[in-house]
């Protein structure tokens, strides 16, 4: 396996480690019922963290202050606008966890995350720190 395979391998493994702590160990029931309504300190508080846990798996990539900066930014804005998206649907919808579009919509909401990791990693891939 070359070296850049196994950072690519090796930063995706960590984002996926975030992602989970963010998302499912981190995450408040105050984060959980506020991320579908606009601006709400839950939902900002949420995006605001995985922003921060992203910091150590972009030194992966890069030791360029601007580039991690600017990448957990744009982090920070995808996340809190795919779990508003979410959120605020389910809500309109009135869409549960026993409902099986629900699941389809968090399958979704997560797909999403996942992506922007790929597109973090395909972005700073060409500055990778070496």
């Amino acid at each position: 396996m070359t070296d850049g395979v196994s950072l690519v391998l090796w930063t995706l493994a960590a984002f996926q480690l975030k992602h989970f702590l963010g998302d499912f160990v981190l995450q408040t029931k105050t984060q959980v019922v506020n991320k579908g309504f606009y601006g709400r300190r839950g939902g900002i508080a949420h995006a605001a963290t995985h922003a921060l846990l992203s910091v150590p798996v972009l030194v992966l990539l890069t030791r360029a202050p601007v580039l991690i900066a600017a990448a957990a930014a744009a982090e920070f804005l995808v996340h809190y606008h795919i779990d508003w998206a979410k959120a605020r649907t389910d809500r309109v919808m009135g869409w549960s966890d026993r409902d099986s579009i629900y699941w389809a919509a968090f399958g979704i909401d997560q797909l999403l995350h996942q992506l922007t990791y790929l597109a973090i990693v395909a972005v700073l891939l060409p500055q990778a720190a070496g």
